[in-house]
């Protein structure tokens, strides 16, 4: 029976056990990233591994759960893992908890960070070196199992999606994280399944669209490839959106640097950047780039869903998906209800990477 990597050893799936007292499970601290990976001549490959470890690092230190992961280590335990379940193809679900303390304790004593640690490695910790003193190493999960198999259908075709009910808070500094707070994700997606779709689309409070439950949303429209702008990104988004105005209205950029934008902008009233709530997805980075490569014009910008309706194509991307067409949006039919030239180009472009080892 498979093993799974738990705290520095490998251990029966059995006997995968973490404290009661954990501060995922008591307080839903921690994050997680979902990869693909596969065995190919009994050598483990990962895709995007540094990306996914970067974005772990980025999230742990900007959520006060460490500023110090060591990801060399844990992409090291990652490859480890991989090579043991042995898996042609597989998906690995890695998870970082804060560990077995009490968060309110340790806040009343001022003490920084919600997880430290001392030197690790595959064997040990794989997990932080502290940075607070505290000597404690957060809960390090990493679990592999056989991909997922999605009928082929489904990319043939294109899929449909709703329209969940709840929506995201760009002031919320958690949105834009892969925490462990999927709870009210997961609801959606059972809301999605009972209206037989394969997807739940989010919106902002503002009504921008946000993206997917689980994935990022592209739209073509005009040639264009229009995506929501991610976390990290607002504030270059704003800056070349000031540019563009200047230079529209033939001044420089300085004068366009107040007052509200409207639907392709990033600035409220007064100039003050919006945060985004938009997860910034490793396969939304990867379809980025390839749409450079064909020479497409990319649009980072607020989405609203008119523009979702009047779009020639609508595709959602994941680390398991990679590219999928969607065809259908509540009742509104997408561009004639096939998936499109650009979408299925990016989709036959993200497997080729695949198949051709560029991870």
């Amino acid at each position: 029976m498979p093993q799974v990597f738990l705290d520095g050893r490998f251990v029966e799936r059995a006997d995968a056990r973490v404290s009661a007292f954990d501060a995922g499970l008591q307080h839903g601290v921690g994050l997680f990233e979902t990869l693909q990976a596969r065995v190919s001549g009994g050598e483990a490959y990962v895709r995007m591994l540094d990306a996914h470890m970067r974005r772990l690092a980025d999230s742990a230190a900007a959520l006060g759960l460490s500023d110090s992961l060591r990801t060399i280590a844990l992409g090291d335990a990652v490859v480890a893992s991989v090579e043991k379940a042995g898996y042609e193809r597989a998906r690995v679900r890695l998870t970082v908890t804060g560990g077995d303390l009490n968060l309110l304790a340790r806040a009343r004593q001022g003490v920084p960070g919600a997880a430290g640690g001392g030197a690790g490695s595959p064997s040990s910790s794989a997990a932080s070196g502290s940075a607070n003193g505290t000597g404690h190493d957060p809960t390090i999960l990493i679990d592999v199992q056989p991909a997922t198999l999605y009928p082929a259908e489904m990319f043939e075709a294109g899929v449909g999606v709703c329209i969940a009910d709840a929506k995201a808070n760009p002031f919320n500094p958690f949105e834009g994280h892969k925490t462990l707070n999927y709870w009210w994700r997961l609801r959606a997606l059972q809301d999605a399944a009972s209206k037989r779709v394969s997807e739940a689309i989010v919106l902002s409070i503002t009504n921008h669209l946000v993206g997917g439950c689980v994935s990022n949303v592209f739209l073509v429209r005009g040639g264009s490839l229009w995506t929501p702008i991610a976390r990290g990104e607002e504030s270059a988004v704003a800056v070349n959106k000031d540019a563009s105005d200047a230079e529209a209205a033939g001044g420089d950029s300085g004068g366009a640097t107040t007052g509200t934008r409207g639907p392709s902008g990033v600035r409220g009233s007064g100039g003050a950047v919006l945060p985004s709530p938009v997860l910034p997805g490793i396969t939304r980075d990867e379809i980025l780039e390839y749409a450079d490569e064909r020479g497409l014009t990319v649009q980072r910008r607020m989405v609203s869903i008119t523009d979702v309706l009047e779009a020639d194509e609508v595709f959602l991307t994941n680390s398991s998906w990679g590219v999928l067409p969607v065809v259908r949006v509540e009742a509104a039919t997408i561009a004639g209800g096939r998936p499109g030239q650009v979408t299925r180009a990016l989709r036959e472009r993200w497997e080729h990477a695949w198949a051709a080892g560029e991870l």
